[in-house]
């Protein structure tokens, strides 16, 4: 009976499961810069998933991307839309979809491409298993 104990134990206090099966809660990683310049690949970024929104915010900082995740077809995208010095639209979009137990990510602006993997972060397995508190 104790091995099913430790069992049990495990399977709660584990991580969440693959990332396509639940995919709420906090998601983080360093974007990785593929071409451009001005990514913000200096520190950790944050994706948070809801049952009906995303947000994913680039080095934790004040700019915030907002969606509506599709767990359906696997598709999160959320997207910030600014105006440049000459009012013209500055988008900033993220995608990402689940890869076992991570989502891999894009994020480009028109001066950015950069990829991400993104995971849970360590210790907050059960607030990712029990939801937000």
């Amino acid at each position: 009976m104790p091995l099913a104990g430790v069992a049990v134990l495990a399977l709660f206090c584990g991580a969440a499961g693959p990332a396509a099966d639940d995919p709420y809660g906090e998601w983080i990683g360093t974007l990785v810069a593929e071409k451009g310049h001005n990514c913000p690949v200096h520190t950790v970024s944050l994706m948070q998933v809801q049952p009906k929104h995303i947000t994913f915010t680039p080095e934790m900082g004040a700019m915030v991307l907002r969606g509506v995740p599709d767990k359906k077809t696997q598709h999160y995208h959320a997207q910030l839309i600014l105006q440049d010095s000459h009012h013209q639209p500055l988008p900033m979009v993220f995608e990402a979809h689940p890869v076992g137990d991570t989502f891999e990510g894009v994020y480009g602006t028109p001066e950015c491409r950069a990829h991400v993997t993104l995971k849970r972060p360590e210790g907050r397995a059960w607030k990712n298993f029990m939801g937000d508190d």
